[in-house]
């Protein structure tokens, strides 16, 4: 390694011309970087859910008192004044997006790049081609008891077996450790794609989902051992674990883009992004991925999709740590957009999140 004559400890950063260098690494920038143009904004469908699940962020805040607002026409000039103001890509959530598939709909008519976040338990139309979110928060026994609703994860997977647009997304809590490995094992046995999530306490939650230092670290290991186990099911790779089970939350690591966490309006996220209710309104100072979650603890995968990708100039200080951030867009592109197919991870080390290496303005996405 070399090193810097004036100090003779610190390593020389090398230019970016010296990473681009190594043709794998050329190669996967080259993929990435044609989707920079990508900017969301969220957006509640239903203030109604088929399910009643402990932790559930919906049901957290002022955002579950608006009105649901179930005019087609409204929600199409909605997505018009987005694509309008320069959205490319559509988040839609809420409580539950499938009690509303005329709204989905009508999104997907007008706003063609986007993903929905489910529970699963009803099928959205094939008609609607965003990616779809299935949420897992553990095995069939952990369902009953969490979220009230028996045999969730064989509905799930009868729904959206040999679905491409279907990503399951298994919320790793303090309790359900364990019971990973045997439902990415069912996964994997029905040709289905898998991703994680770490549960992110909802304000003032003190339950018994929430993690321990203990528990992110066994969440690590159990999250690079089914990387290795499935490679061909599990998109997510080494820096994704590093990065969530932080014993600091993202917005302590990366500073959260966000507006919710940023006050800034000149660029990036805290100028185009908004979080729209299901009365189509929108408050920009809570407005994030994941509203109502404590900022400290925010470990949330959606949060990190745009949090950590926004650092590329932080994660250039060596080719280690610029391969664990190509490995974490090429997983974050595939879990997000449709045609959109995962390489194999460029490193399998433990880089650790890198500090700040210049001005945030210039890493907002």
């Amino acid at each position: 390694m070399m090193f810097n004559k004036k100090t003779d400890l610190e390593p020389i950063k090398p230019k970016f011309s010296d990473l681009l260098a190594v043709p794998e690494v050329k190669e996967r920038w080259e993929k990435v970087r044609k989707f920079f143009f990508l900017r969301e904004s969220t957006y509640d469908m239903s203030n109604r859910c088929n399910l009643r699940c402990d932790g559930c962020y919906y049901y957290e805040g002022e955002k579950q008192f608006a009105a649901e607002n179930g005019d087609a026409g409204e929600w199409r000039k909605l997505m018009q004044a987005e694509a309008a103001r320069g959205i490319t890509y559509v988040v839609l959530a809420g409580a539950e997006p499938s009690l509303v598939p005329e709204l989905l709909d009508v999104c997907y008519s007008e706003m063609p790049l986007g993903s929905i976040a489910t529970n699963g338990f009803k099928k959205i139309p094939e008609s609607i081609g965003y990616k779809i979110h299935i949420s897992v928060w553990g095995n069939d026994e952990t369902s009953l008891r969490v979220r009230k609703a028996g045999n969730l994860l064989q509905k799930q997977i009868e729904n959206y077996k040999n679905d491409p647009r279907a990503v399951f997304v298994y919320t790793f809590t303090r309790e359900n450790i364990e019971e990973v490995y045997q439902v990415a094992r069912n996964l994997a046995d029905e040709n289905c794609q898998l991703t994680f999530n770490v549960f992110s306490s909802p304000v003032g939650y003190n339950g018994p989902l929430r993690h321990t230092e203990k528990s992110l670290q066994q969440t690590r290991q159990a999250m690079i051992d089914l990387v290795n186990q499935f490679p061909r099911n599990v998109l997510y790779s080494v820096y994704n674990a590093v990065a969530h089970t932080h014993k600091y939350g993202l917005h302590d690591l990366y500073a959260c883009s966000y507006p919710r966490c940023n006050r800034s309006e000149d660029i990036g996220l805290g100028r185009s992004f908004r979080q729209y209710r299901t009365d189509l309104s929108w408050d920009r100072s809570v407005a994030c991925c994941v509203p109502d979650t404590d900022c400290a603890d925010c470990r949330h995968y959606a949060a990190g999709s745009a949090v950590v990708t926004a650092r590329l100039y932080r994660h250039v200080n060596s080719l280690a740590t610029f391969q664990s951030w190509l490995d974490y867009v090429d997983t974050y592109l595939a879990v997000w957009v449709m045609g959109y197919e995962k390489g194999k991870n460029l490193c399998g080390e433990l880089v650790s999140p890198p500090p700040s290496a210049g001005p945030s303005n210039g890493e907002q996405r």
